[in-house]
């Protein structure tokens, strides 16, 4: 802001009113009593406040001080152990600073994100940490994130030049999850992936193929289902059992942790033993992995790590956002062996 310059006013409801060509008590309908107005009247309001980045004032006392002493958090997917994982970090973060965090679950639902991005705007949080699967996600979401407050991106590595990230290295974890089957004896690999358009997925996928030529392996087939879990890991196992019955795969990689632990069902209820025929490696060290019939070795994502970081980098934004500096953050995962890669006995002779 050039010296002298006034701070612009925060936009009003008139400005809305106004923009919108409707009346105040229209506009205070479509905030309050939305079932009162046409839906066009709505999405000419709607329209008009986000022109404006007008934000309704839910919280006098925030308002006044500027935000509030709360972070909001945005996970796609509750019944995920990862993101449990995740929350609890940043809760941790927050709590040391004396803050609070608000939790919400999109079940990676766009319309239920942009809802609880007003909803924290409105709330005037301090800060907002947003967990993403890709850049298609990233694009389609990031223009409903709130000026008013700073945003740290969680799973997934965004330009600095747009915000704070943190995320993990896939391609290290693909790369790892191979290198471990290698060393108990599998030669000949599967690896079963997910939608492309899934960025993890792609990342692990390229760790699979550097190991697989790194380790002289062979690398037999590539099952891509729909979906990243538990169904579609049963579907792809299922695709897998004629290869591990004729002893052209010994080994498979799995994306996600739900696949591995659909893929470990398949393959046993076809009469597949594992690890003595196939061994199966997953990703992210969630509950389908430790709570399986036969525990499954994975790849540990530090979930609760990636949370604390991303919750202290927003409050070091909130405390003095024009000195900050936006960063990139890369964690580390990690090997946890189980029972589905007990080493062959082919190795062992």
């Amino acid at each position: 802001m050039a010296n002298g310059e006034k701070p612009r006013a925060r936009p009003s409801i008139g400005d809305v009113a106004s923009l919108a060509g409707v009346s105040l008590g229209t506009v205070s309908n479509v905030l309050n009593h939305p079932d009162r107005v046409s839906a066009s009247t709505a999405e000419k309001v709607a329209r008009a406040m986000a022109m404006l980045d007008y934000v309704p004032d839910g919280n006098a006392r925030s308002l006044a001080a500027g935000s509030s002493r709360t972070i909001g958090i945005v996970l796609p997917d509750l019944s995920n152990s990862l993101f449990v994982d995740v929350a609890r970090g940043a809760e941790d973060a927050a709590e040391a600073a004396a803050h609070t965090l608000m939790i919400a679950n999109s079940d990676t639902r766009l319309e239920r994100e942009s809802r609880y991005l007003r909803t924290f705007a409105q709330a005037r949080v301090a800060g907002i940490l947003l967990t993403l699967n890709d850049e298609d996600h990233y694009e389609a979401i990031s223009g409903d994130t709130p000026r008013s407050a700073p945003t740290v991106m969680l799973n997934l590595a965004v330009p600095v030049a747009r915000s704070c990230s943190v995320s993990v290295d896939n391609e290290l974890g693909g790369w790892m999850a191979t290198c471990h089957l290698a060393d108990t004896g599998r030669r000949t690999l599967a690896f079963v992936g997910g939608p492309a358009s899934l960025d993890p997925v792609r990342e692990r996928a390229r760790g699979f193929a550097r190991a697989v030529g790194e380790r002289s392996l062979e690398h037999v087939r590539t099952v891509s289902p729909a979906g990243v879990n538990r169904a579609d890991g049963w579907e792809a196992g299922r695709a897998l059992v004629d290869d591990v019955r004729s002893r052209r795969v010994d080994g498979i990689v799995a994306a996600t942790d739900l696949l591995a632990a659909g893929i470990v069902q398949a393959l046993t209820a076809a009469g597949v033993r594992v690890p003595d025929d196939v061994a199966v490696v997953g990703y992210d060290n969630n509950q389908a992995a430790w709570d399986s019939p036969i525990p499954i070795t994975t790849i540990a994502q530090p979930g609760a790590d990636m949370g604390h970081v991303g919750a202290e980098l927003v409050l070091e934004e909130a405390r003095g956002r024009s000195e900050h500096r936006h960063r990139s953050l890369v964690l580390e995962p990690s090997l946890v062996v189980r029972e589905s890669t007990r080493p062959s006995s082919a190795s062992s002779r």
